[in-house]
């Protein structure tokens, strides 16, 4: 399991929901450490800002005792800076195992392209970032996580593209497989000539034997043709997946992001949680 977690928090509705529902059953599924951690935006503060982050330490200490009072370790950290770049710095000078960042529904495709902390985070840090789906429950009038935390490791779609990268995503989820009832390697071939497919598939098959070997829990191998990101979105809904874990490129992510890259889609259009591996 990711023993070291950091929690980045603005305090919003998503933010404390995810903190009180979601990171006790991480720490129940064997996480050690949670770093909880507020960034006073530099650029987004129109009153005194050394005033503001001595309000949002004793905001966060009080969330920080409730966490303790369930027997969670907890260490705050509250900073003046850019967000993004402050909480992609602290969870290198840690060394935290996993960033959990919730994110609410069909905004963050907007999000994104307006610079949002989550997003920017996501192209700034090399460690592993957990995005949590959040949505507006119209009848009860408040907000709800679409997926069970609890469950969130039972059954992952693995998305890899056989370079560098997918090794680095098969040691991430060797973190948590003793969690994993079952699993789902994803090959999706959308490269090469159209009489070179029925190769290129064969070849992918047993290339996914080799990565099956590197987990304990059972898998299905699966390699489709096609568009890479609408694969991995249908096949997770058709294998009932609870998350879906593939790999983004480092920094070269925004590029990528702007011009409307699998990991943008993907993040952008599924419901389950996705689990980002940075690779470089």
């Amino acid at each position: 399991m990711f023993e070291k977690i950091l929690f980045p928090t603005d305090f919003s509705d998503v933010s404390l929901h995810a903190l009180r529902n979601c990171i006790p059953k991480f720490f129940e599924l064997g996480a050690k450490k949670l770093y909880l951690i507020h960034i006073v935006d530099i650029t987004a503060t129109d009153i005194e800002a050394l005033e503001l982050v001595k309000i949002d330490e004793e905001h966060i200490n009080r969330l920080a005792d409730e966490l303790r009072a369930k027997g969670i370790d907890v260490e705050t950290v509250v900073k003046l800076g850019i967000p993004s770049i402050e909480i992609a710095d602290i969870a290198k000078e840690k060394d935290v195992d996993l960033i959990l960042s919730p994110s609410k529904g069909e905004n963050i495709l907007r999000q994104m392209f307006l610079g949002s902390t989550a997003s920017n985070l996501v192209r700034a840090t090399k460690k592993p970032v957990l995005i949590i789906r959040y949505e507006w429950d119209e009848e009860k009038k408040e907000i709800k996580c679409i997926t069970d935390c609890e469950k969130l490791f039972e059954k992952p779609l693995v998305a890899l593209d056989f370079s560098s990268c997918s090794l680095r995503i098969m040691e991430v989820v060797k973190k948590f497989e003793e969690l994993s009832k079952r699993g789902i390697l994803l090959h999706v071939v959308d490269y090469g000539k159209i009489d070179e497919l029925e190769r290129n598939m064969e070849k992918a098959k047993l290339q996914l034997e080799r990565y099956e070997k590197i987990v304990k829990f059972p898998v299905e191998k699966e390699v489709l043709a096609g568009v890479a990101s609408q694969s991995i979105i249908s096949i997770s809904l058709a294998k009932e997946a609870t998350l879906i874990v593939m790999g983004k490129k480092g920094r070269s992510v925004l590029k990528e992001l702007l011009l409307g890259s699998t990991a943008e889609r993907v993040i952008r259009d599924a419901k389950l949680p996705v689990l980002l591996v940075p690779c470089e």
